[in-house]
């Protein structure tokens, strides 16, 4: 297939067949679709890719396992949730991918997450494969008693499905260091083992690793950091906008502070904070981290430089650079619009396929420099490959250590991408670099495997 022409219509015919065999999922849809797109070149310079079928193994998940939680409620009231584990692929390691507790959970949630986590692992070059995992319990309103009853019942289900040689799975949206103590305990009771390299985001004191709360938005920061040096700026002094108050998004906050950026908004799904003297990031962790409240108790608290803006969107606020923290599809055409209006230079995926695909092309025909969640987010699975490598080993890292290496491999992984877009006939196409560079990986070690 030395023709981009017919490689284009063989995938064009191959999307259509994924979305008629898996139905109403948009997101898994919306995931493949933007991979897909990106690939006709590469089956072109390449035609053994195609007589492998390795994208159609490569979109078709190794396993899919779905199941019962049955919890019992502070009230006494038993309640059921649906559990899922999806583990997509393993031609470069054991499972890797997070738990989402969250009510928009669904096989098809599940699904694109985990399809996006096959590229994103690869681009880290530490030897994981793909899958994610999760329920539509919400934690959100919990006691901690609750919380402790459903993991438990979770892990009694889950634990049959992985292992620090199998699938490893750790936290994302709902799932933090309280759940994956919950998780990893009930999975000790079960097994009478002590295999610390069974989840990631562990506690420091027992098997965790130094900086893996902070990777992931620690990471978007540097990739934006790489992003800006090619066009010749630096991110010191620039002004940030941030989406979401959870995990990615205050360590990016953190992250820009002391990279001497000036981070200017969080938020949650009812509103947004703009505090024009920079986000207090020690005043956000006390009431988001500690306190579990709303972004609304942070304005009002902070006192004057602070602004609640109800209903509303952080794109609207002028900054140079961008990150997306909070969920999937939140950034829309209307607000990347907004953005280069307002004279933004970068934009940094915190959050996984957190914009749309027409925003995103907006953006990039506007000259904005674009990474892409599985290139830009990569640094919370990349510190977690490091907590099993030091759980292999029984060390403990500093964490200058593990900020040291991730910072590494995020300039590897930037590298790699503007690398393969430039090799690719496309300059400065993170999307298509990182998509490209992640499949090749991904591609070969199948090829080398065989037809499994």
């Amino acid at each position: 297939m030395k023709d981009p022409k017919d490689s284009k219509a063989r995938l064009d015919a191959l999307r259509a067949d994924i979305e008629r065999r898996n139905p109403a999922q948009p997101e898994f849809h919306q995931a493949v679709r933007e991979v897909l797109e990106t690939l006709a070149p590469v089956f072109a310079a390449r035609p053994e890719y195609a007589v492998a079928g390795l994208v159609e193994r490569l979109c078709e998940p190794e396993r899919q396992i779905i199941f019962r939680v049955p919890w019992t409620d502070d009230h006494g009231h038993v309640q059921v949730n649906r559990g899922y584990r999806v583990e997509f692929n393993s031609a470069l390691g054991p499972y890797k991918g997070g738990l989402r507790f969250h009510p928009s959970v669904d096989i098809g949630v599940v699904k694109f997450l985990g399809f996006e986590q096959i590229f994103k692992n690869a681009l880290t070059g530490l030897g994981i494969g793909g899958g994610k995992g999760g329920s539509d319990f919400d934690p959100r309103g919990r006691s901690d008693a609750e919380v402790m009853r459903f993991c438990q019942s979770f892990m009694t289900e889950l634990q049959r499905h992985i292992g620090e040689h199998t699938d490893v799975p750790a936290g994302d949206i709902g799932v933090g260091g309280r759940e994956i103590g919950y998780l990893f305990g009930q999975y000790r009771r079960i097994t009478n083992r002590w295999e610390a390299g069974v989840l990631t985001g562990k506690g420091r004191g027992w098997g965790g690793s130094a900086i893996r709360p902070e990777a992931t938005g620690y990471g978007a920061v540097l990739f934006a950091a790489e992003m800006l040096k090619l066009k010749g700026i630096g991110l010191e002094g620039r002004t940030a906008v941030v989406s979401g108050s959870g995990n990615v998004a205050i360590y990016t906050i953190e992250k820009l502070h002391k990279l001497g950026a000036h981070p200017l908004t969080c938020s949650d799904s009812q509103g947004y904070v703009l505090d024009e003297k920079g986000i207090d990031i020690e005043l956000l962790k006390q009431i988001k981290e500690v306190e579990r409240g709303r972004v609304s108790d942070y304005a009002a608290r902070r006192g004057g430089s602070a602004r609640y803006v109800p209903g509303g969107r952080v794109w609207e606020v002028a900054a140079e650079v961008a990150f997306p923290s909070a969920t999937q599809n939140e950034l829309d055409v209307q607000d990347a619009r907004a953005l280069i209006a307002n004279g933004v230079k970068a934009v940094s995926e915190g959050a996984n396929m957190p914009t749309t695909p027409e925003a995103v092309r907006i953006l990039q025909e506007a000259g904005v420099a674009f990474g892409p969640g599985k290139a830009a987010n990569a640094g919370g699975v990349a510190v977690s490959a490091l907590e099993m490598s030091q759980n292999a080993a029984r060390v403990s890292w500093t964490a200058e250590r593990v900020e040291q290496e991730l910072a590494g491999i995020m300039r590897d992984i930037h590298a790699v991408c503007h690398e393969t877009a430039e090799r690719y006939g496309a300059p400065g196409d993170y999307v298509t670099g990182a998509n490209i560079a992640g499949f090749e990986r991904v591609a070969d070690a199948m090829l080398a495997q065989g037809i499994i």
